[in-house]
Order: C-alpha cells, then structure tokens, then sequence
C-alpha cells in the first residue's frame, strides 16, 4: 500500500493506484487479491447522464469482511454507484478495484459476478415454482455449459452446502415449501441464500429490509451480522433503526459523492447530514 498525503488527511492507496505505477494490469475473474485488506476501492468515479452528474467524484474504500451501510436521500448516487461496481454502468472517469488487481471498469456484468461481487436489488427474484431447496440448487456455483448441467448430479457435498445455507438463513424448516408461498421476508431471505450459494466475496444489497415486519427486520440484522467476516457487506437503506442494529462505518452520500463518513451517532449529528437527508 502506498499512502499518500491529500490536504490535512492520509488517503491509502492500493499499489496500482500510484500514477507512476502506469495502467493496471487486466487479470481473469476469480483472481481477487485482497492482501492489503481493502476488498473495494473506488477513486474519483464520474458518471453523468445527460448533464446530470449521477456520481461527482466519489470515493470509497471498503475492507476484507466490512459491513458497511450506506445512506443518503434520493437521488444521492447510491444506485448508480451499485452499477458501477456491478458493471451495468462504465463510468465516465475514475477507478474502481475489486482487490488490489481487478479492474472492474474493464469487466462485463456476468465476469463481475463469476469474480465474486453478488447483488441483491430491492424486490426479491426468486423461482416461485420451485421449493427453497430447488431454488438453491439452481443458483449453486457449477459449471453451467450445456453438457455439464445436462449430467449434473447433487453430491453428498453440495447437498451439505445446501443444508447450511438454509440454515443460514433460517428456512431449513421449509426445503420443500414453494418460494411462492414464503412471506415478502421469507424471499428476501432466500434470494440472499441464492446469493451466498455463489460464494461472493463482496455482497451488494439494496434496501434488504422494506416491507418487512419488526421480527423480519431484528432476523434480518442477525443474518447480516452473522456474514459480516466471512464476507463483505454494502447495504444500502434507508430504516435507520435497521443502520443501528448493525453497527459499523455508515458512508452518507449526496449529490454523487461521500458527504459524511462515521458511526451511526456522529454521521446523525452532523450538520451536513441533518440539513440533506435526516432533517427532511
């Protein structure tokens, strides 16, 4: 890591973003070096669409195993930051790194996904016609050419891995109940399963909890906290009693950028944010 000195802060770079360094070097998916500790970095990311600056030169580092929340009011650039390191949006100046080699702004949407970035949007996607278990199974990471899912076989292993993610995410008492007669928490729940069944590295999740009940809401916190570690976390909400039951770094943005970064307590305290967001 290289630091570098910005005004009367120290900004911590990942080797290959030191200009005399020269472009980074395109690796294969699957390659995340995250050494250094930093899973996600974005500098000075751009987007405009027709005039309209969506992300104004935003900045953001996010750690190996960090549950981070993100807020904001409408319009701040959540969403289109989530497009960007999805790959969905090429943004129109900056870098963003998914490790210390991977440069997402030269990958497609599916390499994105196969290096280990999952994305949960608001709705639930899930196979209503099939039960939790099939639902599982399907998002399982395989080998999907025709030939090898034409003669796919479930082993005692991934039966097994399975099992644990339903676990995980408390449906093990409904393997075989249809995703369509699961409550809206239920498939919030089990689409986040599918997501896990993909071993992400780095888990993107876009307002998990609304129109979930309190005791949906507190599981939901749980669940959250119990990946937080084994995984990186960017939720993006809006239910700031949810913000406070996880904890954690909460990144405010406004306009395209980072307005305020801290606890919970001090980003509410401050003046910035209160006039923005929190005081409308």
């Amino acid at each position: 890591m290289i630091t570098v000195a910005s005004g009367e802060e120290l900004q911590t770079r990942p080797q290959w973003a030191d200009p005399s360094a020269g472009q980074a070097r395109a690796v294969q998916p699957g390659q995340v070096d995250t050494a250094h500790g930093v899973i996600l970095y974005l500098e000075d990311i751009a987007v405009s669409f027709d005039g309209f600056k969506a992300l104004n030169n935003l900045s953001l580092n996010i750690d190996v195993g960090e549950l981070r929340c993100i807020i904001g009011p409408n319009g701040a650039g959540k969403t289109t930051m989530m497009d960007v390191i999805t790959g969905k949006t090429r943004p129109d100046s900056g870098k963003a790194f998914f490790g210390q080699t991977l440069d997402l702004t030269w990958l497609k949407e599916p390499e994105i996904a196969h290096a280990g970035i999952g994305r949960k949007f608001q709705k639930p996607t899930v196979f209503e016609n099939h039960t939790v278990f099939e639902n599982l199974e399907l998002a399982m990471k395989t080998d999907k050419r025709v030939f090898k899912s034409l003669f796919f076989k479930l082993d005692s292993e991934a039966h097994g891995r399975i099992d644990a993610v339903m676990k995980q995410i408390r449906l093990d008492t409904h393997a075989n109940r249809l995703a369509g007669l699961l409550s809206h928490g239920q498939k919030q729940w089990l689409e986040i399963g599918m997501l896990l069944m993909q071993e992400p590295k780095l888990l993107l999740l876009d307002e998990p909890v609304a129109g979930m009940t309190d005791d949906e809401t507190m599981r939901t916190a749980e669940l959250f906290l119990s990946l937080a570690g084994q995984h990186s976390l960017v939720v993006v909400e809006h239910d700031m009693a949810f913000v406070e039951k996880l904890g954690g770094k909460v990144t405010v943005l406004h306009e395209g950028s980072v307005l305020a970064e801290g606890d919970l307590a001090s980003v509410q305290a401050d003046p910035r944010v209160i006039e923005v967001y929190l005081g409308r």
